[in-house]
């Protein structure tokens, strides 16, 4: 007995321990649960997913997390409860989580279509998951009130995730009425007397302005630019508050919203992948804005225009799946600070990012992974005026889109795109492509112009393809002359003026890199500039400090614009008078704008224009640029003398304030040599 009571006494100590290990392990989970951090696919322990027919007007989807109410069955999200918010939407408005269309047939008014279904249907129903549809039928009979598509609209609720997975399918069939949309989207309108701190990136974060303050304000130069007049909270008086000003390129748009400090908790508006958005990965689209309203945008011209519609003619089909999007809400305690919601929601976004394509969707228009191919290769640089050998295209971009031209993936807008960026030796890797027929393209900092590979590429489900070792060789007739700017497709490189001081959003105070979203910008060219125009003296100038970021009208009083001439002056040693040198001029945005372009002659007719180009609005819209263009121009050598040149560049049009151009890089070339 004395030699087995010593046993006994370690074996009950060391159930002590391991008690006390297993208490202090399962703390550390309640409060990552209290962040509600779920990978997708995976789950926190919890209740199962329950749908219920309240009636025929309602359904609500319960985990025991969130609970959402939809109307059914036109498939609206009337309410989002979580963590104590009966409804994290607003719920004095009827349009507080819908999708919509802005759409017309051509020559018609524009309409906005909330994609309404007329049928509610469950998919899937199970405790992991449920799966629910609201679809609608078009039919001839509702040409002209409704736009002629077919939709799903799809919802998905996971056991343990806080979040609702949501995404479409629209389709039209062979032989439907002609028909633009400008614009596919959904939107989440949020309770405002919860949610007033909005954060879109890490260094773009701010408490914002109420949709009273804004109704209540001064309306600048178009009605979504506002000054901040009697705002209920006196912090935000004579700041201007415009939803442009929170534009972000796709690249970067993974994840945006809101917080709550009452009870503390977030909105998010997360996506996982870019393959259903259009224009490539640097077209702009709005984020979250004043409301609070928080946006998932599919597809839209804005920095871009009408040249980026979806315009189907002659009865063309089309059908594409947009998402799947989440929407995903945290919390953390009240002790903790509201910052770790967004930090929380970055972890989020990126575990949907490594999850992608998801393989929980019930959907045949949807390719799982084991159903789509990858696509490898290495993208060089060819230019013997830079290098004998061929130069890594480092951190070029490069991807996957419908078949087309060089340079076509920017304008288009109806089918899927892929894209990845390059490693320091050029090297790159495209997964999870869907099945199909595309043109490989790439482009980059540092070089001019697009590349288009030779063939044509078709991914079939679990192919993979190498491309091996490809060359391009952008535009070059000779060796560089002179230059101005950098070719990376933004003017952000050249001057950016100080707001003005009663013109400005304090968010963008002292962020060098987002200067250009102040308001007003486009006014400043006058200040600086009132008599005479913008003189660059190559070799003696600096682009950084001496080139104005767009080339702009002048504002003279009483509504009245006049077009700008700028002057590039360069020296020149000798000529070839019998030489063809080449101007090439790159545009990062055009907004209604005609560039002419004169040699050593401003009263001369001119040797090349643009003719009217431009509706990317990217000047107004507070965008550093806009669709990207490329001219090469030739200059015969008897335009130029030994010495002084100069170049005039004249934009002609001035009807308003936002016409104009923003130079992405300018170069002159000297005639081939051997």
């Amino acid at each position: 007995m004395k030699l087995g009571a010593p046993k006994k006494s370690c074996w009950v100590i060391l159930q002590v321990l391991l008690l006390h290990f297993l208490v202090q392990s399962v703390h550390p989970q309640k409060s990552r649960n209290q962040l509600n951090i779920t990978n997708p696919g995976q789950s926190i322990p919890g209740l199962a997913v329950q749908l219920r027919r309240v009636s025929n007007e309602k359904v609500v989807v319960d985990n025991g997390i969130i609970q959402v109410t939809f109307s059914s069955p036109q498939g609206l999200i009337t309410g989002i409860k979580y963590n104590g918010i009966d409804n994290v939407l607003d719920d004095e408005i009827d349009d507080r989580g819908y999708w919509d269309v802005a759409w017309y047939e051509p020559e018609k008014a524009l309409e906005i279509d909330k994609l309404e279904g007329t049928k509610f249907e469950i998919i899937t129903q199970n405790e992991e998951q449920i799966e629910i549809s609201f679809t609608r039928t078009w039919t001839i009979s509702k040409r002209g009130s409704l736009v002629p598509l077919n939709v799903d609209k799809r919802y998905i609720i996971r056991t343990g995730v806080s979040g609702i997975y949501m995404y479409g399918i629209l389709e039209r069939l062979e032989g439907w009425p002609d028909v633009d949309m400008d614009q596919i989207r959904i939107v989440f309108k949020l309770n405002p007397k919860k949610f007033d701190f909005m954060a879109i990136s890490d260094d773009r974060q701010r408490s914002m302005p109420s949709m009273a303050d804004r109704d209540n304000a001064k309306i600048l130069a178009y009605k979504e630019a506002v000054l901040l007049t009697n705002p209920k909270n006196p912090m935000f008086k004579g700041e201007v508050d415009d939803k442009y000003m929170y534009s972000m390129e796709d690249k970067d748009n993974n994840v945006h919203g809101w917080i709550s400090s009452d009870p503390p908790v977030g909105f998010w508006m997360i996506t996982p992948s870019d393959e259903f958005r259009l224009g490539g990965p640097i077209k702009q689209d709005l984020t979250s804005h004043a409301g609070p309203i928080t946006l998932s945008m599919f597809t839209s011209t804005h920095y871009a225009g009408k040249e980026m519609r979806m315009d189907y003619r002659n009865g063309e089909p089309w059908k594409k799946v947009f998402g799947p999007v989440l929407a995903y809400l945290n919390s953390v305690s009240p002790k903790d600070s509201t910052l770790r919601l967004w930090r929380d929601a970055k972890r989020q976004m990126a575990e949907e990012v490594r999850s992608w394509p998801y393989d929980f969707v019930n959907s045949e228009d949807y390719p799982l992974s084991h159903q789509r191919g990858t696509i490898e290769g290495q993208f060089y640089i060819k230019d013997r005026y830079v290098s004998r050998l061929n130069i890594y295209g480092k951190f070029a971009f490069v991807g996957l889109a419908p078949v087309g031209e060089a340079g076509s993936w920017q304008t288009e807008s109806k089918g899927y795109q892929f894209w990845t960026k390059a490693d320091r030796k050029g090297r790159f890797i495209i997964e999870n492509v869907r099945a199909g027929n595309y043109s490989l393209y790439a482009w980059g900092y540092g070089f001019i112009g697009d590349y288009k590979y030779e063939q044509n590429i078709t991914i079939t489900p679990g192919s993979q393809m190498n491309v091996g070792p490809i060359v391009y060789e952008p535009p070059r007739n000779g060796p560089t002359l002179w230059e101005i700017g950098v070719p990376d497709r933004t003017a952000g490189e050249f001057y950016i003026p100080d707001p003005y001081p009663t013109l400005m959003n304090k968010l963008y105070v002292n962020p060098l890199q987002d200067r250009f979203r102040q308001y007003g910008l486009w006014d400043r060219y006058a200040d600086l500039y009132p008599q005479n125009d913008l003189v660059y003296t190559v070799g003696v100038s600096d682009y950084r400090r001496d080139w104005f970021f767009a080339h702009v009208t002048r504002n003279v009083g009483n509504g009245t614009y006049d077009s700008t001439t700028w002057q590039i002056i360069f020296n020149l040693n000798n000529v070839n008078r019998v030489g063809i040198y080449s101007l090439r001029i790159a545009l990062a945005s055009a907004a209604d704008s005609e560039l002419q372009v004169r040699v050593n002659n401003p009263q001369s007719e001119h040797i090349f224009t643009t003719g009217l180009i431009g509706k990317d609005n990217a000047i107004a819209r507070h965008g550093i640029h806009g669709l990207y263009r490329l001219y090469s121009i030739n200059v015969t050598g008897d335009l130029l003398s030994v010495g002084d040149n100069t170049i005039y560049l004249t934009q002609s049009r001035s009807i308003g304030q936002f016409q104009g151009v923003m130079y992405d890089y300018i170069r002159l070339e000297s005639p081939f040599t051997t």
